[in-house]
Formats: structure tokens, sequence, C-alpha cells
């Protein structure tokens, strides 16, 4: 039986392999490596060769998992990196996120406090404000109180004239008009005794004045009035308020109005305790006021009441009851001042005086469609003045 020597120089590696017992029957130690088999020589290389390619095959396959398991190993240790990156990331994100929320809390709570103070601090205004209403609501009464119109007409005589009118006209009232005017610096209202020229010096608008050494060029506008075209009232007694009215024309406006007073704050004259004694300028009469309502109708009731003025000495006023108005309707409408001219752009280049006397002159003369002149003021540049506008009772016709 012949020996087989194998080397493995032809390997990347080399693998140790089992041999079959049966296939070796002696081994010289004197040589490298050797196998002695009783079989055929030829067999047993080619069964070698399968043994050694089955083994490189299992090499190579173990090899390749080595390989998958080391790129899945290394995949992990990636995949953990990132994990760990990601949950550093997410965990630094939470707690930005819980500092800009606790910061974001910390302004809320002192935006809430700040709300809260000035809630409180609003609470305290309104409640001021309502304080300030409530008196201004108090003082609105008073003033209205104060303001009321007196339509309670005191005897005065009258007598048929020969007139007649309109049976529409009966329940009506003649009210005297007396319109206050605010004069603006500059300017002068002249009234002449005709409406015609009024219109010839409005019709011209501008004018030259001369003024001895100067001249000067005004301008002539209309003087327009809104003014009631309709008035209605509705009317109640007051029950605390009586108006007096025939007094006593020699004496003291102040002495009256003490007399009045003592008087009728005595209960055996019918009266009470007086809250308040005021004179109506327009008609010189009294309106007094009691702190009882129910006085004034007992003394309106007997009219007349003599009242000590001196001792022994007595004057009969006339008692009668105070009425309350309200407006319910105020109709308005445009009116013209037929002979009044307005005079606008008048410099102040002298005297008061002497400028109104050279104006007044210039507008009374024909050659300056001028005519006679029933009123002039001037206003200088600078001042105010408030002229008073009355019924113009030249002609029947009613005309300002």
């Amino acid at each position: 039986m012949g020996e087989l020597k194998i080397h493995t120089n032809n390997f990347d590696s080399w693998t140790p392999a089992v041999i079959p017992q049966t296939c070796m029957s002696r081994m010289s130690s004197d040589e490298d490596f050797s196998l002695v088999s009783d079989d055929d020589p030829s067999h047993n290389l080619k069964s070698l060769q399968k043994d050694i390619e089955k083994l490189k095959a299992a090499y190579n396959d173990m090899i390749k998992e080595c390989k998958f398991l080391q790129d899945a190993k290394d995949m992990n240790i990636r995949f953990t990196q990132e994990f760990l990156q990601r949950v550093d990331i997410a965990r630094k994100r939470v707690e930005d996120d819980k500092m800009t929320q606790t910061k974001a809390l910390e302004k809320e709570q002192e935006r809430l406090l700040e709300l809260k103070k000035e809630e409180k601090r609003l609470n305290t205004e309104i409640l001021k404000i309502q304080q300030e209403l409530h008196k201004m609501h108090e003082t609105h009464q008073s003033l209205k109180q104060q303001t009321e119109v007196s339509t309670a007409v005191p005897e005065k005589k009258v007598v048929f004239n020969g007139e007649t009118g309109n049976e529409a006209d009966t329940l009506s009232f003649d009210v005297k008009p007396r319109i206050i005017y605010p004069m603006e610096g500059g300017t002068a209202f002249i009234t002449f005794e005709e409406e015609e020229v009024a219109e010839k010096i409005l019709a011209l608008k501008e004018h030259m004045v001369h003024l001895g050494e100067c001249t000067i060029t005004v301008r002539a506008e209309p003087v327009h009035f809104l003014v009631p075209a309709a008035l209605e009232m509705d009317t109640q007694v007051c029950p605390q308020r009586i108006l007096v009215s025939n007094l006593p024309k020699k004496e003291s406006m102040d002495r009256i109005l003490d007399k009045l007073e003592i008087h009728f704050s005595k209960s055996r004259y019918g009266g009470g305790e007086v809250e308040e004694v005021d004179m109506l300028e327009d008609s010189g009469n009294v309106v007094i006021k009691f702190i009882d309502s129910n006085i004034a109708k007992g003394l309106t009731d007997k009219q007349v009441h003599e009242i000590e003025m001196d001792k022994g000495k007595k004057h009969k006023v006339k008692v009668t009851p105070f009425l309350n108005g309200e407006i319910t309707l105020l109709r308005t409408c445009n009116t013209t001042c037929l002979k009044t001219v307005l005079l606008t752009g008048i410099p102040a280049v002298m005297e008061k005086e002497n400028l109104q006397d050279l104006l007044e002159i210039h507008f009374q003369k024909s050659a300056n469609s001028g005519g006679e002149v029933d009123a002039i003021i001037y206003n200088p540049v600078g001042e105010r003045t408030l002229a008073v506008f009355e019924e113009d009772n030249s002609k029947p016709e009613k005309n300002l």
C-alpha cells in the first residue's frame, strides 16, 4: 500500500480535516504529513477533495455570516448612537420647552397680577365716575329746576283795542325775540331805517371807505339767524312752588324777598318751611319753594295775601300756581335781518370811536348807496362783543 502526502499551500488558511480511522494504516514519524490507506489512493483523494470543498463552503458561509453579524452589530451600534443622540436632543428640547414654559408661566402670572391691579384700579375709577355721575345728575336736576320756565302768568290789565284775529291764534303766545349774537374782531353791525338801503349795500358787496389819510375796503354780508318756528310744551303744576306777583314797587328787592320769606314761612298764614326764594328778572315776580309739598296748593287757593312790609303797613300780593314746563316740540328756521348789515374785514387803523363814526358817516351818504343809519357798533380786531337783536316795532311786520 502506497503513501499519500497532502500539503495546504494552495489554501488561504489551513483547515484541519478528520480522516477516518480505516483509511490510515500507519504514519511515518519522519515525514511531515502522510496518510496511509489500504484503499485505492485515487478514491481517497477524491473523497478528501470533496470534504475540503464542503469545509471551504462551510468556512465561506461562516465568513459571510460573521460579516453579516458584524454589519448587523455595526448597524445596531450606529442606530444605538443615533438613538442616544436623538434622546439627548429630545431631552434638551424637553428641558428647553420646560424652561420656556416656566418663563411663560411666570410672565403670565405677572401679567395676571398686573391685570388684577388694573381691574382694581378700573373698579376704583368706575366707582369714582359713578359718584361723579350721581353728583352730576343731582346738579343737573338742580339746574333743571332752576331753569324751568314759569308759564303761570300773573294778572295784568288788558283792554280791547278794536283788532280782530283768527281762531287759530287763540291758543298761541307771542314771544318777544331777543338774540345774542357774538361779534368777531374787525367787524361791525350797521342798521338802516329802510330795508331798501340795506339791500343796496348788500348788492354792492365790497365798499371803499375813505378815512382821511387812508382808505379801507370792507365787505357787506347779510345777517342770518336760526330762530324757533314752532314750540310746544307740556306743563304741570309744581306742588312745592308758588308764583308771587303784584309786588310793591318802592321797596328794594332784597327787602321784598326777606319779607316774603318771613311771611310764607309762618303756619298761621298757611305757610311752611321755605327752602329758597328766587326773583324772576324778566317779569319782576318771585318764586318761593317750600320743603313740604302740601303748602303751595293752600296758598294758591287763597290767591290774595297781605304782606306786612312795615309795622302797621301791609301790601296785597297775588299768589298763583307755578307751572313746570317741558319742551316736547321745537322747530327752527333760518331768517335774515332785513335792515342790518354785517361789515367784515375792518382793520384797526385808528381809535374805535373815530373809526365807528367815520363808518357811520360813509354809509349815511346817498352817494355811497347809503341812507339814514339807525344804529351801528364796531368791534376792533382782537376783541369780542355780544350784539343784542330785539324785535323791530317800527312796522306791523316783526322783522329783526
